[in-house]
């Protein structure tokens, strides 16, 4: 048996062995299922009965972020990179394509890698979803506003996106699929739901990812200077993960499909220059605020118009900021203080 041959015996394998123990009855694929937003989702899957079988390369996915649930006898993970097909033969009522690096650090260290996930990831998602009448959601992004001239961002706005700028491999990606996912639906029915994800922070973010949250809570816990890059007066709206992962399901759980995609996010809107004050106000840090040029095509502004989501969902967030970033501190002290005992241990 060639190396194609085993690896879809192993994905059937796996996805055979996730019976119904006490779920119900009803079966869930998540591509990029050890991701930060993969991993709450798996659970939170669990929680409502599925079986879940995850599929990650743990490119920029974690193991670790399985611990919760790594026991349960009605989840599978799986290695496997959705630039290759996805060859299994068990029906998924749903499956959710969340494959993809989606912090500039991660996603520019391969930019034709990052370009191939979002594409192919999306193609091989909905085949599946094709082959078996599955329902298929996608996870695509603010970023397909690019840096908005719009404010709020509604979704019938088609966006100001440099398509070879540093960020493009991302960007483009996430609009392809977009189109791939809503060609799917006209061309072969494919009954498909596509949401525009805003900033999202909680546990399970990682230190080095180079977002705003992580970043700024790192070096508060640290007690080093905070980055702000530019003058601080760019915007930002930042959701828990707990209300994003809510407003996945009520999404999937609608009984007609939306003719478009929905925003998911906070409405809420803080200056960077405000969240670093933030932050270092919940961590009591001795952090001083510094100042760096601002990246190419960083966006100046981005806030989610919700309207849509509240109409169709009856979806909007629930936790505080402050509630979810006291959370999200947490975390990560855990995770820093670990680490350096690990340090200290090594000779």
């Amino acid at each position: 048996m060639g190396s194609v041959g085993r690896v879809r015996a192993g994905l059937q394998s796996a996805v055979e062995s996730t019976g119904p123990a006490k779920g119900n009855g009803r079966r869930a694929l998540v591509t990029g299922g050890a991701g930060f937003l993969g991993s709450h989702l798996c659970e939170r899957l669990l929680k409502d009965g599925y079986s879940v079988v995850s599929l990650d390369n743990f490119h920029t996915g974690r193991r670790s972020n399985f611990k919760s649930i790594r026991g349960n006898p009605r989840f599978v993970s799986m290695e496997h990179d959705v630039v290759h097909a996805i060859d299994i033969d068990l029906r998924f009522d749903q499956v959710y394509n969340l494959a993809s690096p989606a912090s500039p650090p991660h996603y520019q260290s391969d930019p034709v890698g990052t370009l191939k996930t979002n594409v192919f990831g999306a193609l091989n998602a909905l085949e599946v979803a094709r082959r078996h009448g599955s329902r298929i959601f996608q996870a695509s992004t603010s970023e397909v506003y690019g840096d908005p001239l719009v404010h709020p961002q509604k979704e019938s706005y088609f966006g100001n996106v440099n398509a070879f700028g540093p960020r493009s491999c991302y960007d483009e990606g996430k609009r392809c699929a977009e189109t791939l996912f809503f060609e799917y639906s006209h061309m072969h029915g494919v009954d498909i739901r596509v949401a525009r994800i805003f900033n999202t922070y909680g546990p399970r973010m990682q230190p080095d990812d180079g977002r705003v949250v992580s970043n700024f809570i790192v070096q508060a816990l640290n007690n080093k200077d905070i980055t702000v890059y530019g003058d601080g007066s760019q915007t930002r709206s930042f959701c828990y993960v707990d209300d994003l992962v809510e407003g996945f399901i009520r999404l999937m759980s609608l009984g007609e499909a939306p003719a478009g995609p929905v925003n998911l996010g906070n409405p809420q809107e803080f200056t960077v220059l405000e969240f670093a004050k933030l932050v270092i106000a919940c961590t009591g840090s001795r952090s001083r605020i510094v100042h760096k040029g601002l990246p190419v095509d960083d966006p100046k502004q981005r806030r989610p118009d919700i309207s849509l989501a509240r109409a169709m969902l009856g979806w909007q967030p629930s936790v505080p900021v402050v509630e979810g970033l006291v959370k999200t501190i947490s975390y990560f002290d855990q995770l820093l203080r670990a680490k350096h005992v690990v340090s200290q241990s090594v000779p």
